[in-house]
């Protein structure tokens, strides 16, 4: 399948064989690196790295990703580059683009990856957004396959706040790769209803299904996977805690929740993850809020049925995949 030249912004973008492909890809190159195969074919390229979101999983994957396949890399940090501030994105995209062979965007709105890709000539790769974050569920896919052999008919529930990059990019996913998707979470914290008309179009096409449910008994009840995410993300305000904390509470994955699920139910989680107060704004929270677990307690995240470092080193594989696959190695 041939996808030199082609971006990486939203998995809207990508057919249900095309995202089963790079999934495939990424465990190709996953198997070669464990088995001390290398994979450099890329010698020669370099691609720039913009962060105007900081970040532990997606900079290290794309680093040592891009490093397995030859190339080089320029880490531009929110104070390392005048995107937006001195120069408009369609100038850097243009300044860039004649200098690497691609280029990663991860922090705001989904305009600006956009307008990278627009003026770039090159691939851009979106790191996450606002709205969106592709690579992390191509990691997540590889990861549920991992474990179940397939992803068609599985039943995938997300708990918490589905409003913004996870819960959309997560829906995306499910909805083209037949996975049954439940939101589990107040009303007002479902998916836009625009982005859900989308993904019904989806569905349709590969079988899944789509639901919406406040009660967690309900939608949990036979899970095969449940997937979280902390309450309040980057660059959020301060004042949304309190909030989030009051509507989301009842949403914390528990033992509870996990028992309800199906007996070969896994857990998995992005990260960063409040489960304990071993982080600074875990300890600040506690003292606040009086909160020693946050969207999942200590128990879960450490139980059998975690899958959360599985799921953070399948970063690495696919993105690899998507940088092999879109400059062609």
């Amino acid at each position: 399948m041939d996808l030199k030249g082609r971006n990486f912004l939203t998995l809207k973008d990508f057919t249900p064989d095309e995202i089963r492909y790079l999934i495939d890809l990424a465990a190709d190159y996953k198997e070669k690196k464990k088995k001390g195969i290398l994979t450099d074919t890329l010698r020669g390229k370099n691609v720039a790295l913009i962060f105007e979101k900081t970040s532990t999983r997606t900079r290290c994957a794309f680093e040592v990703g891009a490093h397995d396949l030859g190339m080089g890399t320029t880490y531009l940090d929110p104070s390392g580059s005048q995107i937006g501030k001195k120069e408009s994105i369609a100038d850097t995209a243009r300044v860039l683009g004649g200098m690497f062979d691609g280029i990663e965007y991860r922090g705001f709105g989904q305009e600006i990856v956009e307008d990278l890709a627009k003026y770039a000539g090159v691939p851009v790769w979106n790191g996450l957004t606002n709205e969106y974050h592709p690579t992390q569920i191509l990691a997540d896919m590889l990861t549920i396959k991992e474990e179940f052999g397939k992803l068609e008919g599985l039943k995938f529930v997300y708990m918490g706040d589905a409003r913004y990059n996870m819960g959309n990019s997560l829906m995306i996913g499910c909805a083209k790769l037949g996975l049954d998707f439940v939101a589990c979470a107040p009303e007002k914290y479902f998916p836009n209803k625009e982005l859900i008309e989308i993904c019904k179009g989806y569905a349709k096409e590969s079988g899944a299904t789509l639901t919406f449910e406040p009660d967690v008994k309900k939608a949990t009840e036979g899970a095969n996977v449940i997937y979280t995410d902390v309450w309040v993300s980057m660059g959020e305000p301060d004042e949304v805690w309190e909030e989030r904390i009051k509507d989301l509470s009842p949403y914390r994955v528990t033992s509870e929740v996990m028992n309800n699920a199906a007996d070969n139910c896994i857990f998995l989680h992005c990260l960063p993850s409040f489960h304990d107060l071993n982080t600074g704004i875990g300890k600040q929270i506690y003292e606040k809020y009086g909160l020693t677990e946050m969207e999942v307690t200590d128990e879960v995240f450490e139980s059998k049925a975690s899958r959360v470092f599985e799921e953070a080193e399948n970063r690495m594989h696919t993105i690899k995949a998507v940088m092999a696959a879109t400059l062609g190695a």
